[in-house]
């Protein structure tokens, strides 16, 4: 950011004229901007040089700015997340006793707004890859993924134990908190078995006190909303059926009892959040799609760059 304030700084000291002071010309004309003894630096040597270091950057930029502010909007909601980005990046450095002016300073900020119109910017920039790649979705990856990923909602009611291990704990100590959490999950599943209530098993052993005052229920639930070893467990079940084994989770051993399911949802409903995930997924597997993504926008603009020394520092 620095580096790209500096360079429109110095470009329209070059471009402008009546900045300030007085102009030196050599006698072929050529403007003088800094000298020392035995050597004059010229405006068309600092340009240069400039381009050379800074000047496919600030065109790319230039450029993806345009396009990003043609194809979005900036809406309330973006600005509303760049702000709490934002907050929660001003406490993490006020919490280092880093003072929030001097880091903005320091990143080529002249104050929190022109941060936040960044955080927008990239946004925007973000949404129009986003819609470029959901046009080339095919729809044999939309298929795929609706058999494959889809589902319907459930609900289930679990009892939750959770080993307490402690950060200075041995690995040893660890695990026979652990080997102990699991025994206890198991003594959970033969009491049911034995017919003891589910009702009564809750409140006396789970650990999950979000769901504990309603039977350790959670309601309308479907893939991503929990952790993947409860959903799958879940599936595997029938309504009314509890699972025999203990399901270990990163929250502990859970006990789970089936209460209803919901049919998948026809395609037709779901193809827009299909092709939402088919883009982010594919987003998050390949990290160099994102920046091969705006090289075919910009082609799609008819993108011309007439200066050698940036066309090739470009094509590189």
């Amino acid at each position: 950011m620095k580096k790209k304030l500096l360079l429109l700084s110095l470009c329209g000291l070059l471009i402008v004229s009546g900045c300030g002071g007085q102009k030196v010309k050599l006698k072929d004309g050529k403007e003088i901007v800094a000298s020392i003894k035995g050597k004059e630096i010229t405006a068309e040597e600092l340009f240069d040089e400039l381009k050379s270091q800074y000047g496919t950057t600030t065109v790319v930029n230039a450029i993806d700015e345009y396009i990003a502010n043609k194809e979005v909007k900036t809406t309330d909601t973006m600005k509303e997340n760049a702000k709490k980005q934002i907050e929660e990046m001003k406490q993490y450095y006020e919490s280092m006793e880093q003072s929030w002016s001097d880091v903005l300073a320091q990143y080529g900020y002249k104050d929190e707004s022109a941060l936040v119109d960044d955080y927008v910017l990239n946004a925007k920039k973000e949404e129009v890859v986003k819609n470029y790649l959901k046009k080339e979705v095919t729809d044999e990856e939309i298929n795929t993924y609706y058999d494959k990923s889809i589902y319907g909602t459930y609900t289930a009611k679990h009892i939750l134990i959770t080993p307490n291990t402690e950060d200075d704990m041995s690995d040893e100590e660890k695990e026979a908190v652990e080997e102990e959490a699991k025994k206890t999950a198991e003594e959970v599943i033969s009491k049911l078995q034995n017919g003891e209530k589910w009702a009564d098993l809750v409140s006396e052993y789970s650990e999950d006190e979000a769901s504990k005052e309603d039977e350790g229920l959670i309601a309308d639930f479907t893939k991503g909303d929990v952790v993947d070893e409860f959903f799958d467990a879940v599936v595997d079940l029938k309504d009314n059926e509890y699972t025999k084994e203990p399901v270990k989770s990163t929250y502990g051993y859970h006990i789970i009892l089936r209460v209803k399911a919901t049919e998948k949802p026809e395609l037709k409903d779901v193809k827009d959040k299909v092709i939402t995930s088919i883009v982010d997924n594919k987003l998050t597997n390949d990290t160099n799609l994102y920046n091969n993504t705006w090289v075919k926008i910009r082609e799609s603009y008819d993108l011309k760059i007439n200066d050698s020394t940036i066309k090739d520092s470009y094509n590189k």
